[in-house]
Order: C-alpha cells, then sequence, then structure tokens
C-alpha cells in the first residue's frame, strides 16, 4: 500500500501536467545546479530518435549491469506506476526514494517559471542516480533533442535511432527539421551512433557531427548487421566483428536496434577494457522492455504493443502478418489525439478480423466513435469498449484459445491493460 507521502508526492506530480510542454534548458539547469548538479556523478549515454529509444537504452543497461556496473536507466513514459521510469540494476525506485528525489527537487529556485512534469522527472532521476552511486546512467530524451531537459548530460556516447514525423508542432514540420532537434543532443568531441536513413536526415547529422568535431559511426555505413535466423544475426563493427548474436526481444526492427545497441558498446569499450563481448550476448538475451511485442499468454495468444505513431504501426503489422497467419486476431486498440489516426489504423487492422476501439484515461486520446468513423472503411467488425481493462478482458474472453488478441496504439493502452490483466489474473506467463 503505498504511503500518504507517496500518494501526495505523485499527485502533485501528475498535476504539474496542466503547465504542458516547455521545451528549454534554463529551468532543470537551474534545478540542478541547486542539487550541486548531480547528473555530473556518474557516466551517461544519451539517446534519442523516433522509435527505438526506450529497445536499445533498456540494453545498452542490461549489459552495463551484466559488466558488472551499479546502472540506472531513465525512460518514459511509465506504463502502470511513475517509479519504472527511474529504474537502477533493472529495478525500478523505491517509493521512498521517489519521495526523497521529489522532496529534494521541490526545494531548490528553479526560475522564473513552474517546471513542467518532465522537467520534474528528469531532475527526479538525476537526482536519484546521484544519490544512488550509480556507475552510468542510460538516458532517453522525451522529446526531441536539443531543448530536451535531458540535454543537460555530457555522455560518453550519444545515440540517435530514425527519424520520422512526430510532435511537429514541436519539433518541426520536415524531416530535416526534426533530425536537427534530435541531433542536438550531439555533443562536442563525444562520439555518437546512429541509425537514421534518409538522405536528408543523414546529410543533417553528418553537419551537427563536423560542426562539434564529433567522431560520427552510420549504420550501413560503419557497421551493420545480417540476420542468420529469428533475432539472430552476425555483427559486422566499428573495431570488432561478432557471429552467433541473439537479441530477446521480437521483431525484426530489433536486430537492427541491437547493431545500435553493439555499437554504442564500441565504443564505451574504447574507454572501459571492463566490457566484453559475453556481456553483450548476455546482456542482449537478459534484456527485457514491457509492451513492445511483449506476449503475456499463448491460449489465446495475447500481445501487448505500444504501436503509438505510423512507424511502429506498420512494424507491429509486419509482425502480426509474418508471424500469425491463419489466426483470427482480434486488435484492441485506443489513439492519441496528436497521432494521425486514420493512418495508423489502416495498418493496425490490415492483419485482422476483428476491431475493438478502446479509450485510455489521458486527456489527449481520441474518443473510439472518431476512430470508428476512420475504420468503418477498413475492417466490417468494429465494437466499440470504453474501458481499456474490460476490452482487453472482453477481447479475450470472446477469442478461441487458438486465437490471437493485439492491444496496441499508444504506450497508456498497453500501461492500462497491463495493470488489468495483473489485477485478473490474465497474462499468466510471459514469453
Amino acid at each position: 500500500m503505498p504511503t500518504k507521502a507517496y500518494t501526495e508526492c505523485l499527485d502533485a506530480m501528475f498535476g504539474m501536467r496542466r503547465f504542458g510542454i516547455i521545451l528549454g534548458l534554463s529551468t532543470i539547469t537551474n534545478i540542478l545546479a541547486g542539487l550541486g548538479n548531480p547528473q555530473q556523478r556518474f557516466s551517461s549515454i544519451h539517446i534519442a530518435g523516433t522509435n527505438g529509444k526506450g529497445s536499445i537504452a533498456s540494453a545498452i543497461a542490461t549489459i552495463l549491469q551484466q559488466a558488472g556496473y551499479r546502472v540506472g536507466l531513465y525512460t518514459s513514459p511509465h506504463l502502470i506506476r511513475f517509479n519504472e521510469r527511474i529504474c537502477i540494476n533493472g529495478t525500478p525506485i523505491t517509493d521512498d526514494a521517489v519521495v526523497a528525489a521529489w522532496e529534494a527537487v521541490k526545494s531548490v529556485h528553479h526560475g522564473n517559471r513552474e517546471p513542467t512534469f518532465f522537467e520534474f522527472s528528469t531532475a527526479m532521476a538525476f537526482q536519484a542516480f546521484g544519490q544512488g552511486d550509480v556507475d552510468y546512467a542510460v538516458i532517453e530524451t522525451g522529446m526531441g533533442g536539443r531543448m530536451d531537459a535531458t540535454n543537460v548530460v555530457k555522455p560518453l556516447v550519444s545515440v540517435i535511432t530514425n527519424i520520422s514525423l512526430e510532435h511537429k508542432t514541436y519539433l518541426g514540420s520536415t524531416i530535416a527539421a526534426i533530425t536537427g532537434e534530435k541531433a542536438g543532443i550531439i555533443k562536442p568531441g563525444i562520439p555518437v551512433v546512429t541509425g537514421v536513413s534518409q538522405t536528408k536526415a543523414r546529410a543533417v547529422i553528418e553537419k551537427a557531427a563536423s560542426a562539434q568535431s564529433s567522431p560520427l559511426f552510420m549504420k550501413s555505413r560503419d557497421f551493420n548487421v545480417r540476420r542468420t535466423g529469428d533475432n539472430r544475426f552476425s555483427y559486422r563493427g566499428i573495431d570488432h566483428r561478432w557471429t552467433g548474436m541473439r537479441t530477446s526481444l521480437l521483431g525484426g526492427h530489433q536486430v537492427d536496434n541491437a547493431s545500435l545497441t553493439l555499437a554504442a558498446c564500441e565504443l564505451i569499450m574504447r574507454r572501459d577494457n571492463r566490457l566484453s563481448r559475453d556481456h553483450i550476448q548476455s546482456g542482449l538475451i537478459q534484456n527485457r522492455w514491457p509492451g513492445r511485442l511483449e506476449v503475456v499468454s499463448q491460449r489465446p495468444y495475447v500481445i501487448l504493443d505500444g504501436a503509438h505513431n505510423l512507424m511502429a504501426a506498420r512494424r507491429l503489422s509486419r509482425f502480426l502478418q509474418d508471424n500469425l497467419a491463419g489466426r483470427r486476431i482480434t486488435m484492441v486498440a485506443g489513439i492519441l489525439d496528436d497521432k494521425p489516426y486514420s493512418a495508423i489504423l489502416k495498418d493496425l487492422v490490415a492483419p485482422c478480423a476483428r476491431l475493438i476501439l478502446t479509450r485510455p484515461k489521458i486527456n489527449r486520446s481520441l474518443p473510439p466513435e472518431t476512430l470508428e468513423t476512420a475504420a468503418k472503411p477498413l475492417i466490417s467488425d468494429i465494437q466499440i469498449v470504453a474501458d481499456v481493462g474490460d476490452a482487453v478482458r472482453y477481447a479475450i474472453a470472446t477469442s478461441k484459445p487458438d486465437d490471437a488478441v493485439c492491444v496496441a496504439g499508444s504506450l497508456y493502452v498497453i500501461g492500462e491493460a497491463k495493470a488489468a490483466l495483473e489485477k485478473s489474473g490474465e497474462g499468466l506467463f510471459q514469453i
């Protein structure tokens, strides 16, 4: 049972969302200065991009932990509890640690405006890592990069995963503009690894790295992978050639993510001879990243995947078509109002026989009726079950043992689905 202090702390945190999204570094800089700059007490790896940030961040953190280090991991959003955003050695920090970090951040001067939820969360994470004596912290950006609150760290390595059109109100309306914001995490002389593929985006990153005199390592040019089976691959790297590698995460795109993970680890190895290939392979196998192609039941087959933007929806659709052909698939979906929901739905329902529309409890979620209008030309069997937990339970109850249920469209949907399954005892095992 959460303590009163923890409950009050979280109520205050979530109340900060009324300040919305404000990009900039002055407020977070003031807060961290007041805390004694805890972000300077540990080495960091900083990760930006559109998709794959969390998977790569979690993998690098797990690998460093396999090497015997004490490792912090800061990601967002959380699925069920706020504590998930701030992990040390693979475990979310305790309620007491959340309260302690909250009290510390609240006690310092923050400048001329109130901090946003993300600024406060970021300061709490750095404070918790500083107090927790971590050796490394793997830090995922929230939005963009250049003006993201996390962009106060001076990392050992910067990683930019991939780029697609997202958050256009804040980051720009073109791939080049968005890439420029993501490339803002590149620091003077700090090596950067990227999986960006578009010609214009690569040019922006090359220009930014050159301006900062930062060594740049690009997928397909400086390192690459060759698939040798399901989740298995060979790696042709910057300094090494590794065969017989394997990732535990499902989906062909996770092999591409693994290549960025390995390239980042190679650059860490140039400064840290304690890290080895065995640690890397063990970390890839041990790594878990909930809510991303996460199988929680076999009969019926139930899979959870945030698929919160168009690129992720296409990858999920491809996975379902490649791996669940012949099964009757029910899609349970809810989507936020800043997403191209018609295009996302087109990909999500392509392999499916039935669509159940739902709505997570966040003010940015679209009404199921709006989604229904967009979905009617795409699929005939559509139902609305407004509560996410009820929608998932209904989908499972009305599916046969050999059928499949996929929950997707937003990580907020996934969080509510996981909470409901845990409460009801569904999803009894995980693959």
